[in-house]
């Protein structure tokens, strides 16, 4: 089994190429837990950010370094937790990963499962996808239907957040 910080290599043709398999088996996990809730057509951007938050969640949440496909029903729990609507759940993602990059850092070596969490972390950030305007309703409730309503721009994470919590309780 691979450890956060142990990427596989492939020696072939003098180079090391360098997988990031925590990472790709975080996103693996949460795509999975995403397509078996049936929530969003996979090819969309909600689909995306609920991917990409969920598989930050499990990525940064591993931090025994050690993603196992045994260990993903024990994890579901945590996943929960942290995916609430009330947990702060974006700085916890800061924190974790200012804490991976010093790691990084320190040990001088490469680190591809960090740089596609950073990719995927910008990416949730800097992304605004169009999204119901709950608080121009009162009570939150769509008179209209979904495509009809008010429209507001809102960041990728704060919908992909609560589809990947939604997608663990489906789960």
């Amino acid at each position: 089994m691979l450890h956060r910080g142990q990427e596989s290599t492939n020696g072939a043709g003098g180079g090391e190429l360098a997988v990031p398999m925590a990472w790709l088996y975080a996103e693996y996990i949460s795509d999975e837990l995403l397509r078996t809730g049936d929530l969003m057509p996979p090819t969309s951007f909600e689909f995306r950010a609920g991917r990409d938050a969920l598989a930050l969640t499990i990525f940064l949440s591993d931090t025994e370094g050690e993603l196992s496909g045994i260990q993903v029903v024990s994890q579901l729990e945590t996943w929960l937790s942290l995916t609430a609507y009330d947990q702060p759940w974006q700085d916890w993602v800061g924190e974790r990963m200012a804490q991976l990059a010093a790691e990084a850092a320190a040990s001088g070596g490469p680190a591809p499962d960090l740089a596609l969490a950073e990719a995927a972390w910008r990416w949730l950030e800097e992304t605004e996808l169009l999204a119901p305007d709950l608080d121009a309703v009162p009570g939150g409730a769509a008179v209209f239907g979904e495509e009809e309503g008010p429209k507001v721009w809102t960041p990728a994470w704060q919908l992909g957040l609560p589809l990947g919590h939604l997608a663990i309780h489906l789960f």
